[in-house]
C-alpha cells in the first residue's frame, strides 16, 4: 500500500523527465532546421524585429554567438540534444516503471545540479533560478524518501 502510494511521486518524477525530454527534443528539431541557413542573417533580423539595440551587451553576445554558427556545430548540438532527451526519456519510462535503477538516476541527477543552482542563485535571486533550485531539492528529498521505502517493502533478505 506505501508502495503505492510512492508510485504517485515516482510517476510525477516520470513525468517531469518526460517534459524535459520534449523541450529538448523541440529544441533539436530547431538546431536541425538551421543547418544550411544563414544563422547570423536570422539573428540579425530577430534583433531588428524585437527592437533590440544590437550594439547592447546580449544583443551583441547574440549576435556574435550567430555569427561562429556552423552546420558541424549545429549538428554536433542536435546530437547531445537528442542524447540527452533519450537519457531523460530513458529514465521516465524507469520510473514510471517503478525501476530501482531509475530512482537511482533520478536521485543523482536531480542533485547533480543543486550546487550550480545554488551558485547561479548567488549572482542574483530570480523567480526562475529559485524555482528550479526548489524542484530539484524536493525531487532529490522524493528521490530519497522513494528508494527507502522499496528498502523498507523488499524486507531484509533483498
Amino acid at each position: 500500500m506505501a508502495r503505492n502510494k510512492v508510485l504517485v511521486g515516482v510517476r510525477a518524477v516520470a513525468l517531469i523527465e518526460v517534459g524535459k525530454a520534449l523541450i529538448v527534443l523541440l529544441a533539436c528539431f530547431g538546431l536541425l532546421a538551421l543547418i544550411h541557413r544563414d544563422v547570423e542573417a536570422l539573428a540579425e533580423h530577430l534583433v531588428e524585429l524585437l527592437h533590440l539595440d544590437p550594439d547592447k551587451r546580449f544583443p551583441h553576445i547574440f549576435l556574435d554567438a550567430a555569427a561562429r554558427v556552423t552546420d558541424a556545430r549545429l549538428w554536433l548540438l542536435a546530437s547531445l540534444a537528442i542524447t540527452y532527451a533519450s537519457a531523460r526519456a530513458i529514465e521516465a519510462y524507469g520510473l514510471w516503471h517503478a525501476r530501482r535503477w531509475a530512482e537511482w538516476v533520478a536521485l543523482v541527477s536531480a542533485a547533480v545540479y543543486v550546487p550550480f543552482e545554488v551558485y547561479e542563485l548567488s549572482h542574483g535571486i530570480t523567480r526562475l533560478k529559485s524555482g528550479t533550485l526548489v524542484i530539484n531539492i524536493a525531487i532529490v528529498a522524493y528521490m530519497i524518501y522513494a528508494l527507502r521505502q522499496s528498502n523498507r517493502s523488499a524486507g531484509p533478505c533483498a
